[in-house]
């Protein structure tokens, strides 16, 4: 059944050639209140004038009405803003490393925790002894709490299996989770290079990898890029330039962690490759950053990383500067379990003193573009034709999105045009 939505408040749309909404004028990126939204068959179908809708539905209360076949719910001026779009996770692992802050307290390094039989490691082990059955679970319940925090749609790596069974499990998993109704769609990354189980080489993993894993994930078929943990003690820039090179002939996409830890010129090879998303990218070079940019090549920043573990942030604001194209995400992993993408727009506009608009460009418009909906529709942006994925404001003010850290500031989210109230 069609839905009407009337009497929004502020709406905040994003033009399609937007790159960074704060240095456009204002009118572009957000309308005034007042505002209906028509939703048909899951897309946005129509925006136009609530007072023209009124008249010609002789709808003139506020309660929610049934007319004609078509459902009448009226906003009362709450702000509405794009569905979120969470655009690099670690979703479905088991296992718990709680224990590891209280190391970095006493100044042990990522390194040297990972060598303590933590880190990675340490949840490969409890992930694959779980069942599918268990990790389809845990992934349900924090699903649902991303939802609760406004996300439509999220892109959910493996990467703690590290041999190939686990591997096909974990983006089955994923796969399966973004089929459930009422909950948000997902976009699959297989990541098995993401670290080298304990008896192997690094020779003879990325040999497994080229040999076993991304055959066995082609064949499969569920997910649709690649990911590579390039940095220095992890996956060389030689390793990784091979591993993605032969993952894009065998059909996936490309995508990158780089520069968390260090400059390891992870920046150089993905404008080289011209991957999709280069992730982390704490410590890449501006002219490296440059360099990505005119690759075509997004930064993808992750806040809720040197948040949870006590680094300083890079300048973000230097990316809006130089009209560098990022997206901001959770990064959510046994290090940072948050999957509030609010909080991470608040990290950034309190924290950092981002543009709130910038911020929620980031998470909605931008974030489309590493991380497609799965329909193949637009989606990000309240415009005619997307998918209608938006979030409806407990407030009438739009820049509210971001100032709630605490709870989700969210009445409601409409997924694929069914509105679920928070």
């Amino acid at each position: 059944m069609p839905t009407l939505l009337v009497d929004a408040g502020p709406m905040v749309h994003f033009e399609t050639t937007m790159s960074h909404p704060s240095n456009a004028p204002i009118e572009e990126s957000i309308s005034a209140g007042g505002l209906a939204i028509l939703i048909e068959d899951g897309l946005i179908a129509k925006i136009q004038s609530s007072q023209e809708v009124r008249e010609e539905y002789s709808y003139h209360g506020n309660e929610p009405i049934l007319l004609d076949d078509l459902n009448i719910q009226s906003l009362g001026g709450k702000a509405v803003i794009p569905g979120l779009i969470d655009s690099h996770s670690h979703l479905v692992w088991a296992g718990d490393r709680s224990q590891e802050v209280r190391w970095r307290q006493e100044g042990k390094t990522y390194t040297e925790i990972s060598q303590m039989g933590g880190g990675i490691s340490h949840t490969t082990s409890a992930t694959r002894a779980t069942t599918k059955d268990e990790l389809y679970r845990l992934g349900y319940s924090r699903m649902r709490s991303a939802l609760r925090s406004g996300t439509t749609h999220m892109e959910v790596k493996s990467g703690y299996g590290l041999d190939t069974e686990t591997e096909l499990k974990l983006i089955e998993v994923g796969h399966m989770l973004g089929e459930i109704q009422h909950l948000p769609t997902t976009d699959c990354t297989w990541l098995g290079a993401h670290d080298v189980p304990s008896h192997l080489s690094m020779d003879e993993y990325v040999e497994e990898l080229l040999s076993q894993q991304l055959p066995a994930v082609a064949e499969q078929g569920l997910a649709r890029s690649a990911d590579v943990f390039c940095e220095p003690g992890w996956f060389s820039v030689e390793h990784s330039e091979v591993l993605l090179k032969e993952s894009r002939a065998s059909g996936l996409s490309l995508r990158m962690h780089i520069d968390e830890f260090s400059n390891g010129g992870g920046g150089d090879l993905a404008a080289e490759l011209k991957v999709d998303t280069a992730d982390h990218s704490y410590h890449t070079p501006m002219d490296t950053r440059l360099d990505m940019q005119q690759a075509g090549v997004i930064t993808g920043f992750l806040p809720g990383t040197p948040y949870a573990m006590g680094d300083a942030w890079p300048s973000m604001n230097a990316m809006v500067e130089h009209g560098i194209d990022f997206t901001l995400a959770t990064d959510f992993n046994p290090n940072c379990q948050t999957l509030s993408l609010p909080f991470m727009g608040s990290l950034m506009v309190q924290r950092c003193g981002m543009n709130p608009l910038d911020a929620l460009f980031a998470v909605t418009a931008q974030a489309a573009r590493s991380t497609p909906h799965p329909s193949g529709n637009l989606h990000g942006r309240l415009s005619v034709g997307a998918v209608a994925n938006f979030n409806v404001l407990d407030s009438p003010h739009w820049e509210s999105w971001a100032l709630q850290p605490s709870h989700t500031p969210f009445h409601s989210t409409v997924l694929e045009g069914k509105v679920l109230i928070h």
